[in-house]
Formats: structure tokens, sequence, C-alpha cells
């Protein structure tokens, strides 16, 4: 059975992937080609986000009590992601390769300090405290990416 962080993990590799995308492209000066893939990323990562803090951590925080601890953290830290993707999404419309790979740079900072916290804590505990009900977050996790 598949747990919900194989599938967050999963969909972390497919996010980097359209981030590589999106950043050769602006290396490049592909301006056509960064607003597309960048567009992607943009809103295949918040897409992410959204799972996490409106389905996943709440649930987490029902079932344990806990509302001040990790998942405190992983929303602050998409708080500081959310940042990186304004100055992205302006340097992608103003054809700033510079600007977008300084952020873009930043934002791999982030999200690998990130991203390593939610695959070897944050989803393993999450689905400790989601029990046999897991496989329900799945589907509704799967269903939300149609």
């Amino acid at each position: 059975m598949e747990l919900i962080g194989d599938y967050m993990t999963r969909h972390h590799k497919d996010c980097d992937v359209a981030f590589v995308r999106a950043e050769e492209k602006a290396a490049a000066a592909d301006w056509t080609g960064l607003q597309r893939e960048a567009g992607i990323f943009l809103v295949e990562i918040e897409r992410h986000i959204a799972m996490e803090e409106e389905l996943l951590f709440p649930a987490f925080e029902d079932r344990t009590g806990m509302s001040g601890g990790p998942t405190a953290t992983m929303r602050m830290e998409h708080e500081q992601m959310r940042g990186m993707f304004a100055q992205m999404r302006a340097a992608a419309e103003a054809r700033d390769a510079a600007q977008y790979l300084g952020a873009s740079e930043t934002l791999l900072i982030l999200l690998q300090q990130h991203n390593i916290k939610e695959e070897s804590m944050m989803y393993p505990m999450l689905d400790q405290a989601l029990g046999e009900d897991a496989a329900q977050f799945l589907e509704r996790l799967q269903s939300a990416a149609c």
C-alpha cells in the first residue's frame, strides 16, 4: 500500500523537474519557455503546499493535538517560499533572467532543506498519525491532482 509520504515525496520530485526546466529556460533567455515552465512549476508547488496546509496538516493536528510543532515550522517555511514565488513570477514577466535565477537559487536552498524535513520527519509522522485513515487521505490527494 502506498503511503502519503510516498505520494508527497514523488510530488516533490515532480516539482523539482519543473523547477530545473524553468531555470534552464531562464538561463537560455527563452522567455516564452520560461513563462510556460515557471508557470507549471509555480502551479505545482503551490498545489503541493495547499495539499499540505489545507488537508494533511489540519488532519495531523487533529489527531496529535500538536498545532505549534512541526506543522507550524512547515507553514512558516511555506510563507518564506511564497515570497520567492512572487519574485520568480515577477522576474519571468519582466524577462529578467538574472532576477529569476537569483530568486530561484534562494528558493532552491529553502526547498532542499524543507523537503528533507518533510520527507524524513513530517510525512512519516503524518502516515503514523493518520493510521488506517491514511488511505482515505491519499485518495483525496490523488483526486485533487486531476
